[in-house]
């Protein structure tokens, strides 16, 4: 979770239920802040490998936007947009952002995410308590350490095994990373709004660090980010080391622009 004076960014994973945390928040930021406008909002999420397991309104995106839709008074808009190679696929609910501020005070605003599964068994070990004494070693040795350096890292290694950690730079800016290593459902989730003209170098560290078979790239930028360039070269990323891309979907919302590219290792 991360806070700032306009913003509340919250990750999840497992079967927990974002959705409901959305009333008790807007009615504290009231209380707290005096603030009583939503901005904007922004829900998203990759398929889920086992939908069964989930609680009933998040088994099908339909009923994810009904309920938005409820607290939100109907003024959201849905994406769902999808591999033309595999089965996967990333879905989006955004808001339709009320006119709050003009661009001339609007700040730079970009995200980064990368959406792995199926990653390699080895890399994974590391984040077991079998392998790793604590969070920081795992840290250390998963190179997660060296992506982005200068964050301030709180980590965290679970039993048997699992792992998170959240950095933030002196900047603001942060980074996030989740981990599921079993096997069987292995994910791993990287998020940061560090902004930089071309990612490119970044996303090769990640994708080498944690050796995914398939992997998705979300990218969320403004009109005055310093990352905005990266849409044009996304859609010519056609291969990252030994990553290919599938497919590169883009779409233009009220106050950002989005691309979402597919990737998978060849040969696999």
């Amino acid at each position: 979770m991360f806070v700032t004076k306009r913003r509340f960014i919250l990750k999840t994973c497992g079967t927990t239920t974002p959705i409901e945390c959305i009333k008790p928040l807007l009615i504290n930021v009231h209380e707290f802040t005096g603030f009583d406008e939503v901005e904007d909002v922004f829900y998203s999420r990759k398929n889920f490998e086992r939908p069964e397991l989930q609680k009933d309104t998040y088994r099908n995106f339909k009923l994810e936007i009904e309920s938005l839709n409820i607290i939100f008074k109907g003024t959201g808009v849905a994406r769902c947009l999808r591999s033309s190679k595999t089965d996967d696929s990333w879905y989006l609910y955004a808001l339709h952002p009320v006119e709050c501020f003009g661009k001339e005070k609007q700040n730079p605003d970009q995200t980064l995410e990368i959406l792995m599964t199926n990653l390699d068994p080895h890399v994974m070990q590391i984040f077991t308590k079998e392998q790793s004494a604590n969070a920081s070693q795992a840290t250390q040795d998963s190179g997660i350490s060296e992506l982005l350096p200068n964050m301030k890292i709180d980590n965290f290694l679970f039993y048997p095994c699992g792992y998170s950690m959240n950095g933030v730079a002196k900047e603001g800016h942060y980074m996030t990373i989740h981990i599921t290593p079993q096997q069987e459902f292995s994910y791993v989730s990287f998020e940061t709004n560090v902004p930089q003209s071309s990612y490119k170098e970044l996303i090769l560290k990640v994708l080498k660090s944690f050796q995914p078979e398939k992997c998705v790239l979300i990218m969320f930028t403004n009109e005055i980010s310093p990352s905005k360039s990266n849409h044009k070269e996304f859609k010519y990323l056609t291969q990252l080391g030994e990553w290919q891309q599938d497919s590169n979907k883009t779409c233009s919302l009220k106050n950002h622009d989005l691309t979402v590219s597919f990737y998978s290792k060849y040969p696999s």
